[in-house]
């Protein structure tokens, strides 16, 4: 076995960037997110360190082989090309799973046989003895995963899934996988929160699966610490110090963990369900940690003792399949909401259900959403902040047969909304343009900028100014976003909403949140993945979309350089538009990774595409390359931690396109933006420099009511 070796963690529909962020924290090198699961690579530790702390991977597998597998023969002959003796004894016990996902092969319990065929066989023919077969807790557990043409045969270091953690036996009805409850609470950031000091409660928690998993994430205790086997164990290339070393370290960190643990409380009305859950935290060795409780919904309250610090409510309440148990749940719904408004303020709280419907019944507006799969069905986990300002209030007066009547202030931005949506949508269709801005503070009223992205819509308010009462401002963004989901059709979780504030330096490019959840949208031929929650900005920047066409039509045949890249999307059209190689420099290692997926999603991932994590200044003043095209999109002002200079784009610009320029190939051309209106290009300092100021040919239509959004010129030398 080498030292660095490849791995695949198996994972529930819709878990898999969460799962390449754990992946990343246990030391893994990240290869790549599929649908379903993540590839990475290290050493066999960290390997095992997935098995062992893994809260949301299902299995991890230790490929062997990859093979064509259009036939039965080719499966048995990728089979056979492995020296199994390496892995399991002659007389040791073994099994097979087979997964196929538009395989030319429709049999998976044939194809698991040509792969137990062959295995045996290579043991007789050498030592006149074979393997059997045993489905529980065998010495090798081999995975065979057929895809199109393409077979991958692996070992399954994980055994049984890894969401069986070994503490619960007992279970009530539907109850979650623990490593889907883990997913839930990851996505409504409990561990920051219990960071924080803040609890928990959970007030339909059946067999107590969120609140112990909650448990587990708070105190730092590996979810695989209880249970009794793992599929490499009897593996014959089993390290048996250092799991123990790794078991060792894991109890220890547990030990600490518990010390800090916040106040977790379950309540169910089921006598039986608070049995079960406490039998079940016994056996995960939280008996005394966590409060399992008889309750009835309608008695909910914040429990005492916290010290005014917020906590989290999660729940996964009942779904209802039928229209008659969908009515049913309503009230409960309702009861739920309730309660929440009346006794949790200023807490968070996220409700998992199948149904959206049912959501709508809690009579509050969700503040972010998330697709999940429980099992095979569809479902959404619903944010919450418990404020006053989200509280839903029906905006429209409907009337049977009628439009919606809205109030006069509402109303004139339901008019101008429509207005522009028929105006600018017609323009985006004719485009073939898909992300675009419909609204930029049209009314001074309603200070917002509305940006469609294909089938979601991203609102930001601009701060009030001082002169602005702050009721008034809140009162007006509930409009507004009350409005624009009717006004566009859209439904309402599909509106994401932040607040815009003057910045300093990156600022811009500050996290707000830990979603990790990305959408996919079109520019063009181009596809790019854009973020609504996380960070101020999606990762496209749309008043640039001329500027990148400009560069997809100059790139061809030339060595592109993309500097303060960002996420890489200028980087994407050079290389669509033909560009013989490409380098994208920026500081920061999260866009940067973000730009790599942009490349990948769009098949670019070869050698010819260089990613430099690095000081772009610094990258300037050492480099000797030479390219033909170049883009420089630097922020206006920078004071950066990992920079001792600040940076102001005015105060420094000459240096720096000096820099940029020494840069260029003969005849090669740099395009120059930035987002300062107050600019002003010193040209007398730049002598020798051809200097085009192409800003209004780069404004696109949707941004024509702030012409001064950005600069840019065309430079060349003379």
């Amino acid at each position: 076995m080498t030292d660095t070796l490849e791995f695949f963690a198996t994972a529930p529909r819709g878990v898999e960037s969460l799962l390449a962020a754990e992946l990343r924290a246990l030391g893994a090198e990240v290869i790549a997110e599929t649908g379903s699961g993540v590839s990475f690579r290290g050493p066999l530790e960290t390997g095992y360190r997935a098995c062992l702390w893994s809260r949301l991977a299902s299995r991890i597998l230790l490929p062997l082989a990859r093979f064509p597998a259009l036939t039965p023969e080719e499966v048995y002959s990728g089979a056979a090309s492995i020296s199994w003796g390496d892995h399991l004894e002659s007389d040791g016990t073994l099994t097979v799973d087979c997964s196929l996902r538009h395989s030319p092969l429709t049999h998976s319990h044939y194809a698991s046989l040509k792969v137990k065929d062959a295995v045996v066989d290579q043991f007789r023919d050498a030592c006149g003895v074979r393997p059997s077969v045993a489905r529980e807790r065998p010495d090798l557990r081999i995975n065979l995963h057929l895809e199109r043409t393409e077979g991958v045969l692996s070992i399954d270091l994980s055994g049984e899934s890894l969401h069986r953690r070994g503490y619960r036996e007992e279970g009530m009805a539907a109850p979650l996988k623990e490593n889907l409850a883990a997913a839930i609470l990851l996505r409504c950031n409990w561990p920051g929160i219990a960071a924080a000091g803040g609890g928990l409660v959970d007030p339909m928690c059946g067999s107590g699966t969120l609140p112990i998993e909650a448990a587990l994430i708070a105190a730092d205790i590996a979810p695989g610490l209880t249970r009794e086997h793992f599929g490499f164990l009897a593996w014959l290339g089993h390290d048996a110090s250092l799991w123990e070393r790794l078991l060792e370290e894991a109890s220890l960190r547990r030990d600490q963990g518990l010390a800090a643990l916040p106040p977790i409380a379950g309540y169910d009305a089921d006598p039986r369900a608070i049995r079960a859950a406490r039998a079940n935290a016994a056996r995960a060795g939280l008996a005394e940690r966590i409060s399992f409780e008889e309750q009835e919904l309608s008695d909910l309250k914040a429990p005492p003792g916290q010290d005014g610090v917020p906590g989290l409510l999660v729940v996964n309440p009942p779904y209802g399949e039928r229209l008659g148990e969908l009515q049913g749940l309503k009230p409960l719904y309702a009861t739920l909401g309730e309660r929440l408004r009346q006794h949790f303020s200023g807490w968070k709280a996220a409700v998992f259900t199948g149904n959206p419907e049912l959501g709508k019944a809690l009579a509050m507006r969700s503040r972010r959403i998330h697709s999940l799969f429980n099992g095979a069905l569809s479902c959404q986990l619903l944010h919450f902040d418990i404020d006053p300002q989200w509280f839903y209030r029906e905006p429209v007066i409907a009337v049977p047969g009628e439009s919606p009547r809205w109030g006069e202030g509402p109303q004139m931005l339901a008019n101008r909304l429509a207005k522009n949506l028929k105006n600018l949508g017609r323009w985006a269709s004719r485009e073939g343009i898909s992300c675009y801005r419909l609204y930029d503070a049209d009314l001074p009223e309603y200070a917002v900028a509305v940006d469609v992205y294909q089938d979601w819509v991203h609102v930001q308010e601009y701060e009030a100014p001082k002169t602005i009462d702050p009721k008034l401002a809140a009162t007006r963004l509930q409009e507004a976003m009350a409005v624009i989901p009717v006004a566009l059709g859209v439904a309402q979780e599909r509106v994401f909403l932040k607040v815009r504030r003057r910045q300093k330096g990156n600022e811009q490019y500050r996290k707000l949140d830990q979603t990790g959840e990305f959408h996919e949208v079109g520019e063009g031929a181009c596809r790019f993945l854009v973020n609504f929650t996380d960070y101020l900005d999606t990762g496209l920047f749309l008043d640039h979309r001329l500027t990148r066409a400009m560069i997809g039509e100059l790139a061809e045949g030339k060595r592109f350089l993309n500097l303060f890249a960002y996420t890489g999307t200028a980087t994407v059209h050079a290389a669509m538009g033909g560009a013989l190689s490409t380098v994208t420099v920026d500081m920061s290692r999260t866009y940067l990774g973000w730009a790599k997926k942009n490349m990948a999603l769009n098949g670019f991932a070869d050698r010819r595409h260089e990613f430099v994590q690095a000081d772009c200044l610094e990258w300037l003043a050492t480099s000797r390359r030479r390219f033909g095209l170049i883009f420089l999109d630097p922020p206006t002002f920078s004071n950066s931690k990992s920079v001792e200079d600040s940076f102001d784009v005015q105060r420094d610009h000459v240096a720096l396109l000096q820099s940029t320029v020494a840069l260029l190939e003969p005849e090669g051309v740099l395009i120059f933006s930035n987002n300062n209106r107050r600019f002003k290009m010193d040209r007398e300092s730049l002598p020798g420099l051809e200097i085009e100021d192409i800003s209004r040919r780069t404004i696109p239509k949707d941004f024509e009511r702030s012409p001064r959004i950005h600069n840019c010129w065309k430079i060349r030398r003379l």
